[in-house]
């Protein structure tokens, strides 16, 4: 499902959301445990997993940018800032699973917003994929598919 923008105030918020067969605890995990995170995100890790805390971003340069943890509710929260963004990570409990719901909060739409939508879009995608027992292949041609719609959404 292609995430839902829209502007609030003077951010725009992309709102991500997913309807996952497993229990809150196993989705927490693929959030949070360093080598779960490394299979959906492998340039994150968590560094401390706390308000305050931090993940980090391997930049693929040799360089690393600390995220700050600004909200943690272990189970239900976990956001972050994102360079001038925030992230944010929410797990609501069914019946049959979760409800994950993933934001970003934008400061402005760029050339860059895009690439980085469809990037998230994909991570999603490959979570839910990994936690259902499927394989991953082709994450790149999923991700070229969803680059060109939020490119035609945001940069019409």
């Amino acid at each position: 499902m292609i995430a839902d923008i829209r502007q609030a105030d003077e951010v725009y918020i992309a709102r991500f959301e997913r309807r996952l067969k497993h229990p809150i605890q196993e989705v927490w995990s693929w959030l949070t445990e360093n080598d779960k995170l490394a299979e959906w995100f492998p340039e994150l890790r968590i560094d401390d997993l706390r308000e305050g805390g931090a993940v980090i971003f391997d930049m693929q340069d040799g360089t690393f940018e600390e995220l700050r943890i600004i909200e943690l509710q272990p189970g239900s929260v976990l956001e972050y800032v994102w360079g001038e963004d925030l992230v944010r990570f929410e797990l609501y409990p069914e019946s049959e699973g979760c409800h994950l719901v993933f934001i970003e909060k934008l400061h402005q739409i760029t050339d860059h917003t895009p690439k980085d939508l469809a990037g998230w879009h994909v991570c999603l995608d490959v979570i839910q994929k990994l936690m259902d027992g499927q394989t991953v292949e082709a994450r790149h041609e999923e991700w070229k598919i969803w680059y060109e719609k939020y490119t035609q959404m945001l940069l019409k």
